[in-house]
């Protein structure tokens, strides 16, 4: 006999209630694992990189932008963030000195900067990364000069860069927006 049919519905969602606490309290203790590191994957022209998901406040689509003169080519301007004013920078033009081409994938990670936060704008953005130890052991050392003082390894099959946003805003150079 089926027991859900003698069940109300009250019954038949406290016990949803219980099977998805369940679900979420085993899928917690996995991501908490311990030797895993958690990121936001993204690419920067043809770079991929990954920055800790405590990095990265929020991802956003490109929101209309209103330019700010006597600024540095790579500052866009700034974005109405839910009523905060948001600089926004093209990433790979700080970075390489090439623009960001827009399209339907590209998007805002926005970062803490200081008091305020500050917004990059990205190709793309891949979502959720995870680094377990043995990836850290294997890890490569970033090649890029343009990189190395942002980046110290190059994880995983497809050689992730692990990108410290903490070191880019206190970069002196990032921090002079100014022209």
């Amino acid at each position: 006999m089926n027991q859900s049919v003698n069940r109300t519905p009250f019954e038949i969602l406290a016990r949803y209630e219980r099977l998805s606490l369940a679900h979420a309290s085993d899928t917690q203790d996995k991501l908490e694992a311990p030797g895993l590191w958690r990121g936001i994957g993204f690419r920067v022209g043809s770079r991929l990189l990954v920055s800790g998901i405590d990095e990265i406040n929020e991802l956003l689509a490109v929101p209309t932008l209103t330019p700010v003169p006597g600024t540095q080519p790579w500052l866009l301007g700034v974005a109405n963030v839910r009523g905060n004013l948001v600089p926004v920078v093209d990433f790979a033009r700080f970075l390489f000195g090439e623009r960001t081409q827009h399209s339907d994938r590209t998007r805002l990670l926005i970062v803490r900067q200081g008091n305020g936060s500050v917004a990059l704008l990205v190709d793309e953005v891949f979502g959720q990364r995870t680094v377990d130890e043995e990836q850290r052991r294997d890890a490569g050392r970033e090649d890029d000069p343009r990189l190395t003082r942002f980046v110290e390894n190059r994880v995983g099959e497809q050689q992730l860069a692990i990108f410290s946003m903490h070191r880019l805003v206190r970069a002196p150079d990032f921090r002079q927006a100014a022209a």
